[in-house]
């Protein structure tokens, strides 16, 4: 799944709208996002991230929406790989509503939009494409150009503070479970 922050969708791509198309369109939307040259970045704040992270493990863990299986947070969008217990807009509702609620009282912000409405999901169909998914999650920031490893970005699944439980008030990370 990937949640984008409110105000965050490039304007400037634009590709033909038939199903075939929208694969290609989510990357070229990423890969723009990735850049982050408008809208708001308010993910880039540790403590934004933070708000945020903290909801995906307990959403995961203590009310048991879904089982965490990789995830990296930007500056502007977050992409999460999960295996869902429960239908995917209770998922997105949670998660959203609550990390926005979290990182709007950090931001001193009342009565404005966090998240975008939409979000963008895809069921996978086989351990092939998870171990792509996860892949693509992970090495995100070093597309991106941010950190030239996977384990340097201390936002993601990939980061070994969080494989190794050492991460603030987290009781532990998520691994990458199949």
């Amino acid at each position: 799944m990937t949640w984008r922050l409110y105000g965050s969708l490039p304007h400037s791509v634009s590709m033909p709208d038939s199903p075939s198309a929208e694969g290609e369109r989510f990357l070229a939307v990423d890969r723009e996002m990735d850049r982050a040259s408008s809208g708001p970045v308010w993910l880039k704040d540790p403590r934004i991230a933070g708000c945020f992270i903290d909801t995906l493990f307990t959403a995961g863990e203590k009310w048991g929406l879904f089982e965490l299986c990789a995830w990296v947070v930007m500056s502007n969008h977050v992409h999460v790989l999960l295996k869902p217990h429960k239908p995917l807009r209770e998922v997105t509702r949670a998660v959203k509503k609550t990390s926005a609620r979290q990182a709007n009282v950090v931001l001193g912000r009342t009565g404005l939009p966090f998240w975008q409405d939409e979000s963008y999901d895809h069921w996978v169909r086989d351990g092939k494409e998870f171990d792509r998914i996860v892949r693509y999650i992970e090495w995100n920031p070093v597309r991106a150009g941010l950190v030239e490893s996977v384990e340097q970005w201390q936002w993601s699944s990939a980061a070994s503070q969080y494989q190794e439980g050492q991460v603030g008030n987290l009781p532990h990370g998520p691994g990458a479970q199949s």
